[in-house]
């Protein structure tokens, strides 16, 4: 399969380093805004071909997808065109800057019949596929609370690159760029959130429009209570954890390793350690998992399935971090919106 990458920003090499490493995907072609900069991208990876706007990607048959690596206030022209001529999309998080503009593109997609897949890595860790499977058999038992933390750290040169941390480029700052992928694992396993209360600032750490700290109590519709702790102003940087309490064991999920451990005592362990991107090197994480969800991807294009992370299944995210931003501001408990 032929693939097209649109935006050649920070994550685009983990892209191209995980189709390098997948079998029977190629990385033909590229688009960007800065056409020499494309250029000289496209030399370096070996990309057959330079795109100059998003028809020409639309309308290459010789291509059988399209990844979106720009940045989210990027997306709508790009989603609307490929759409158009049936072009399958697998995007980087988030999907738009809003909950309304994400539905928006879902929907376009739905519409049109085109599968769209979203890069949320975090499902494709081998410890959080065991921590689905363990919950699907019951070893937690009834899941009754929850702890996110997401204690990470960006210098303020991260932050001085034009419109990081806005509304208007990012939709916002750790919440809908960082912690949007722990937020989503936790709603991948558990199922949606059906109210929260919240708290969203920006520290004396950072200069930005939006918040560098966030935390809120929420309960879900499963039943399980919970708190959540999102920053990037915790230096050095640690890793993002989930852990959940049920009646028959906890979950510990941090560092690409789960950790099982029964009312009893008795202890499990899953995955390989691995490190996630938390401290001031937002890329310092293995490609691997990237290369996992293109793979998936590509599988889900030859047998008619749905990809790991469907557009529809990831606006959950896109619904909690609206109905914080509203609670935060009302400071009242605020229902999560249905998707």
């Amino acid at each position: 399969m032929n693939i097209a990458l649109i935006g050649i920003g920070m994550v685009a090499g983990t892209h191209v380093a995980a189709v390098k490493d997948s079998s029977g995907l190629t990385l033909s072609g590229v688009l960007g805004r800065d056409i020499g900069k494309v250029q000289v991208f496209a030399q370096k990876i070996g990309a057959s071909k330079v795109y100059r706007d998003a028809s020409e990607v639309a309308t290459d048959r010789t291509v059988d997808f399209a990844i979106i690596a720009t940045p989210p206030d990027q997306r709508r022209d790009l989603v609307e065109q490929l759409s158009a001529a049936g072009k399958p999309i697998l995007m980087e998080k988030p999907i738009e800057r809003t909950l309304d503009a994400a539905t928006e593109i879902v929907s376009l997609c739905a519409q049109r019949d085109v599968c769209l897949g979203i890069v949320f890595q975090h499902r494709a860790r081998a410890a959080s596929q065991a921590l689905k499977s363990a919950l699907a058999n019951g070893v937690l038992g009834d899941v009754v609370s929850v702890e996110l933390r997401v204690p990470w750290w960006r210098d303020q040169a991260y932050y001085d690159a034009p419109g990081r941390g806005s509304y208007a480029r990012d939709g916002g700052g750790a919440m809908i760029n960082q912690a949007i992928h722990t937020l989503d694992l936790l709603l991948w396993l558990l199922g949606p959130m059906s109210e929260v209360q919240a708290l969203m600032t920006t520290t004396d750490l950072h200069e930005m429009e939006a918040e560098d700290w966030a935390a809120a109590l929420f309960r879900m519709e499963c039943g399980a209570v919970g708190s959540l702790m999102a920053t990037t102003s915790a230096f050095p940087g640690g890793s993002e954890s989930v852990t959940m309490h049920g009646t028959r064991a906890v979950a510990h999920l941090a560092d690409g390793v789960l950790t099982l451990t029964d009312l009893g005592g008795r202890v499990e362990t899953f995955g390989a350690e691995a490190a996630t991107g938390g401290g001031a090197d937002p890329m310092a994480f293995t490609h691997a998992w990237h290369q996992t969800v293109i793979e998936d991807f590509a599988a889900a294009l030859r047998s008619g399935s749905d990809p790991l992370a469907t557009g529809r299944s990831a606006l959950m995210a896109h619904a909690v971090i609206a109905a914080m931003e509203e609670a935060s501001r009302t400071r009242q408990m605020t229902k999560v919106p249905r998707v």
